[in-house]
């Protein structure tokens, strides 16, 4: 691996015109692109001259000019809408699945999900059931990590190497149990670009958003401008930590509607 710094982007759904979102709510909804600017931005890298990786292949060798591209959560437009795009543009990504959420209206179905392995596409996992994991105990801890892997490589007869945080919270008992459960590295939320010498189990993302435009989107994959989304990162992580995680979301799905109205 080279030592130029590559940024994982983070996708959660793909919002296609007339299909309702998997979730409801402002804070849900400002994280779905739709599917027309998620092709242009596929396409943009492309005629660019950008390469677009899987996690494994951003590990094994990122070339210079090169994003990671990532999914979290395990929605269905995951391989109705993202994977043509992304096989046209000749790039991998890594999808991570939240497990309990495969056969639920709007998520993947295990028929589904092995569909995007046949494609080529990278299986990750979002833990089980998504919760904030540095609020449960050690023993969900477990499922939610080592479980929710066994079940995820069950469905898809392949390993599950990589994790992903849900709601990017994670702590070094966190880290830990992922080490344990064998997986090969853990992305989180922070607003970081990688390079081989970051820890593959701290890897930063960037969440691309609903309203991302085109020279965000182009400054985000060159990893400029990520400064002042850490230090935003980092005042909402301390509102977090003060005033614990179900209390700082109520608040902020409060604010979201008022921006909204």
């Amino acid at each position: 691996m080279t030592d130029s710094r590559t940024v994982f982007l983070m996708y959660h759904e793909i919002e296609r015109p007339g299909r309702a979102l998997c979730q409801p709510g402002a804070g849900y909804a400002r994280y779905a692109v739709s599917e027309s600017d998620f092709h242009s931005q596929m396409k943009s890298l492309r005629l660019d001259g950008w390469q677009g990786l899987s996690v494994t292949q951003f590990l094994s060798l990122a070339p210079a000019k090169s994003v990671t591209i990532t999914f979290d959560d395990g929605t269905e437009t995951d391989l109705l809408c993202g994977a043509p795009v992304l096989k046209e543009a000749g790039f991998g990504a890594t999808f991570y699945v939240t497990v309990s959420w495969v056969g639920k209206p709007g998520y993947l179905s295990p028929g589904q999900l092995r569909e995007l392995c046949d494609l080529g596409f990278e299986i990750g996992c979002h833990s089980a059931t998504h919760p904030y994991l540095t609020d449960i105990d050690d023993g969900r801890l477990h499922e939610e990590t080592a479980g929710a892997k066994n079940l995820l490589e069950q469905i898809t007869g392949r390993a599950v190497n990589h994790f992903s945080c849900p709601g990017g919270r994670w702590d070094g008992r966190v880290l830990q149990a992922v080490r344990t459960a064998q997986f090969h590295s853990m992305a989180t939320s922070h607003t970081m670009a990688n390079s081989s010498h970051t820890d593959p189990f701290k890897l930063g993302r960037v969440a691309v958003l609903r309203n991302t435009g085109p020279e965000a989107f182009a400054r985000t994959c060159r990893g400029q401008g990520l400064l002042a989304a850490r230090l935003l990162e980092a005042t909402r992580g301390v509102a977090a930590r003060v005033l614990g995680n179900s209390a700082y979301d109520s608040i902020r799905s409060w604010l979201l509607r008022r921006e909204g109205s």
